[in-house]
């Protein structure tokens, strides 16, 4: 799988979470609103709550832990060794039916995955354009709407224009605040319509066009989120209480009267105003009787002090709640972390015309090739000049090449370092050919990915790029690279394939053929950030050739439970014991 699919898959399963997290903190602060009015009240409270939500998006957006990491049991992987393997156990190798070459594989439940992330993530930037021209348009109806206004007299900064249009008072304009007034005001009892500039000036005190600014970005941003528009619109009704409250905050019983009637008449007079815009009534019913009810009984300041500290108290629960559950909730639905079935593949290509003589599982899918991509390294060694034939050079082992691997705790020739797999060995090869060199054969085979960044932060593609970490390919990729490799299209020297071939070569099949491969096995990382050893894969790789014909293959099987032994090894055994058949039916 490449980059942009995983990231593909990642945004799917980030929407996913991000709704999970939005019901969430919509029902607690719901709750809240209910039993706490003091605590709703705070705007604080509802612009925590989106950025909350936007949080757990990023977060689960990001890339995670569940890479491929080698494993660090023996694995030998030339040698036959049938005790890791009981016969009955062996993964058996499916006959090939006659149409089965030339039909067009069926869609696995992976691909049918990645097509809906696809088609989901098509959605959204259709929806978040959609939702940025409906901002768009609303900001030129407004910005049409001052320009014919009549100016008046500015009050704490702000530009006061006097429109002809039913519309609520509005303060609009972030770095050049404009208040707008309906001509109808006029017929507004001189203290209502004071009562009235002054509830739209303390909105621009308290900053309330760059709170609203914020919770209307972010619901763009999570357009498809019905919570993220329910907590905006609850950021504006906590605002407009806000306002009222200082409006109101020592005026007598008869000016609070007034000042309600004057909501009442301004919402019966007013039309709908454009979205994300702050104006003064431009409420429904049921929050007009919320207001109406704060006019009659305002909240005290101790109180409203109260309901701040409760405020951040219940965000952090909130946030910690839905982080506690996002890393449960990627692992089980995370591309990344691929299924067993996923991550199963058997695949055999004509070498001479790139036919598909077997395809059976999803070929298609990227993981790390682990010690497969020793053929690649080896090829390099050998065309650079550093590697000279399988018993030369023999590098002397040391400590500080840390080997978890006994077997790796000596010094090594081409031929034991393809035997044993030897992961210090390999970097040595790479190290001496230097990162331009490196990344230069790499492109040249066109690898899989052809990602040797390795790991992001570290610096460390030279060494460990193919062992769980950015270098990755998939089934198909290993049989393409190995067509080029027989066929002598690599942009290496025919004394390369020759000697890479002499290391791989494996013992004759009963039936004559010639076979040469290379085992590779790994781990998928588990939510604890440590390798999963019930779910290791095996890969093996490689050729068969009877002079006439030559046949690449590819197998990938990953472990339903924890198995004795290295996986790869294991693959190579079920699969050589069914290849002679399968050789002689093609």
């Amino acid at each position: 799988m490449s980059g942009l699919e995983l990231l593909t898959m990642r945004f799917l399963l980030a929407s996913l979470g991000c709704l999970a997290a939005g019901l969430s903190v919509w029902a607690i602060s719901a709750l809240l609103r209910r039993c706490l009015p003091a605590l709703a009240m705070q705007r604080s409270l509802w612009l925590l709550g989106q950025l909350t939500v936007l949080a757990i998006f990023v977060l689960m957006l990001l890339p995670h832990s569940q890479r491929v990491r080698l494993i660090p049991p023996l694995e030998g992987a030339t040698r036959t060794v049938t005790q890791f393997l009981p016969a009955a156990a062996a993964t058996a190798l499916p006959a090939p039916r006659a149409a089965q070459a030339d039909a067009t594989p069926a869609l696995s439940p992976r691909t049918l995955l990645l097509r809906g992330a696809q088609a989901w993530l098509a959605i959204y930037l259709l929806g978040l354009a959609w939702s940025i021209a409906r901002l768009w348009r609303a900001h030129r109806l407004l910005d049409s709407l001052a320009k014919g206004g009549a100016p008046a007299k500015a009050q704490d900064g702000a530009t006061m224009l006097e429109v002809d249009a039913p519309i609520s008072p509005m303060l609009l304009g972030l770095f050049k605040p404009r208040l707008l007034l309906p001509r109808h005001l006029r017929d507004f009892d001189p203290l209502q319509r004071q009562m009235i500039v002054e509830h739209e000036l303390t909105h621009l005190r308290r900053h309330d066009l760059q709170w609203m600014s914020a919770g209307v970005l972010l619901q763009t941003l999570l357009w498809f989120n019905p919570f993220m528009r329910m907590l905006r619109n609850s950021l504006t009704w906590a605002q407009e209480l806000g306002c009222d409250r200082d409006v109101l905050r020592g005026r007598p019983a008869a000016q609070r009267k007034a000042y309600a009637s004057a909501l009442v008449a301004q919402l019966k007079l007013q039309h709908l105003a454009p979205q994300g815009a702050l104006a003064f009534g431009s409420i429904d019913p049921n929050t007009l009787t919320e207001r109406v009810a704060l006019i009659r009984s305002p909240a005290s300041t101790r109180r409203a002090m109260w309901a701040r500290a409760a405020t951040v108290a219940a965000l952090a629960a909130i946030a910690g709640g839905n982080f506690a559950l996002q890393p449960a909730l990627a692992w089980s639905v995370s591309p990344s972390a691929q299924s067993v079935a996923a991550l199963n593949c058997t695949t055999l290509v004509d070498a001479a015309s790139g036919k598909a003589l077997l395809r059976e599982g999803d070929c298609g899918a990227r993981i790390t090739p682990v010690s497969t991509f020793n053929i690649a390294v080896s090829l390099m060694g050998y065309d650079s000049g550093f590697l000279r034939d399988e018993h030369a050079p023999l590098l002397p082992y040391r400590a500080a090449y840390n080997a978890w691997n006994p077997d790796w705790k000596r010094d090594m020739a081409p031929r034991d370092w393809i035997r044993y797999s030897a992961v210090w060995y390999a970097q040595q090869v790479t190290r001496q050919l230097g990162r331009e060199r490196f990344e230069r054969y790499v492109q040249g085979f066109g690898y899989g990915n052809r990602d040797t960044g390795g790991d992001a932060g570290k610096d460390n593609g030279l060494a460990w790029s193919w062992i769980g970490s950015s270098l990755q390919i998939s089934a198909d990729e290993q049989t393409d690279f190995l067509r080029k490799l027989v066929r002598h299209e690599l942009p290496v020297s025919p004394r390369a394939v020759e000697q890479t071939a002499t290391l791989l070569r494996l013992d004759d099949l009963p039936n004559g053929w010639r076979v040469y491969g290379k085992t590779g096995t790994g781990a998928p990382v588990g939510a604890d950030g440590k390798d999963d050893f019930s779910r290791s894969h095996g890969w093996f790789v490689g050729w068969a050739s009877n002079g006439k014909r030559t046949i690449v293959f590819a197998r990938l099987a990953q472990d339903e439970k924890k198995e004795e032994g290295a996986a790869g090894p294991r693959t190579k055994e079920a699969f050589l014991r069914q290849l002679p058949a399968q050789l002689a039916k093609l």
